[in-house]
């Protein structure tokens, strides 16, 4: 980092639904953002404040790589709505209208739906225990843990409630105890949803890392999967988030994911602040 201490360090705020990230462009110089400064410029008082981190890197085998950090320093795999931004950002920049973006969990495809809207590809659900993972061999379709959760990965473990009134769930008490629950020894991403309609769900968010936020990707395909399988909805879903709503299309070739996205502004924190 003594470079970008000498000069400082650009940056873009986007958000897909209120769910808001700090991108850092890494292809033109490389960045390494720790844990702590990552948790520092998380804090939404005395640095930019996100809920995810995202790095754009170079890569030989795909338009770009993408690294994604929580909001409390650790890694994530995963982040759906974050890869959406940073693709309609790519795709702005090079006048395409489909990109292919590598991440940890594998390679995402990524195409212009119209509209200012974009799809992303997150890939195939997991649904077997040992790879989300759970601790042991449990039926992931109906969890031994108290209100008959699904269990699902996209990249990240999920953790899908289905209840009467998902707004009447205390999420900030609920979510840390899930999130932390033992039978998740990554700890979880954890959902809560009701069916509102016909393929048409409400769903509220504690991401692992994170906390409460306004919308999840992943979170969304997880409990689209996770409806899918249960039978309470098809594979093609609506699902409405505190942020707004996403589409989700569980099809033979992965998960896609639609909806808007947001370049707020771009910035530059300054050599004094990253010191």
């Amino acid at each position: 980092m003594e470079h970008t201490r000498d000069t400082g360090l650009p940056f873009m705020k986007m958000h897909g639904l209120g769910n808001d990230f700090v991108v850092i462009d890494c292809r033109a110089r490389a960045v390494s953002v720790s844990p702590e400064l990552a948790t520092r410029l998380a804090d939404r008082h005395m640095g930019v404040g996100f809920d995810q981190l995202a790095l754009i890197e170079t890569t030989k085998t795909a338009d770009a790589h993408l690294v994604f950090l929580n909001s409390d320093g650790s890694s994530s795999a995963a982040c759906g709505n974050a890869t959406r931004c940073i693709a309609r950002f790519l795709m702005q920049e090079t006048g395409q209208k489909a990109l292919t973006l590598t991440t940890s969990h594998g390679p995402l495809e990524a195409i212009d739906a119209g509209n200012g809207l974009v799809s992303v590809n997150m890939g195939h659900p997991v649904t077997e225990w040992a790879q989300i993972p759970l601790a042991r061999d449990v039926d992931t379709l109906h969890l031994p843990i108290d209100g008959d959760p699904v269990a699902t990965s996209m990249g990240n473990p999920h953790c899908t409630f289905f209840v009467d009134d998902a707004e009447a769930v205390d999420l900030p008490r609920f979510g840390p105890d899930i999130e932390h629950h033992p039978l998740y020894p990554e700890r979880t991403n954890v959902q809560v949803a009701s069916v509102v309609g016909d393929n048409h769900l409400r769903m509220r968010v504690w991401e692992r890392g994170a906390g409460l936020t306004l919308a999840s990707g992943s979170s969304s395909c997880a409990t689209a999967v996770a409806a899918a399988r249960r039978g309470l909805t098809g594979r093609s879903v609506r699902i409405d988030l505190d942020g707004g709503t996403l589409h989700i299309d569980w099809r033979d070739d992965g998960v896609w994911m639609t909806g808007p996205t947001a370049h707020v502004f771009t910035g530059v924190l300054t050599a004094e602040w990253l010191a």
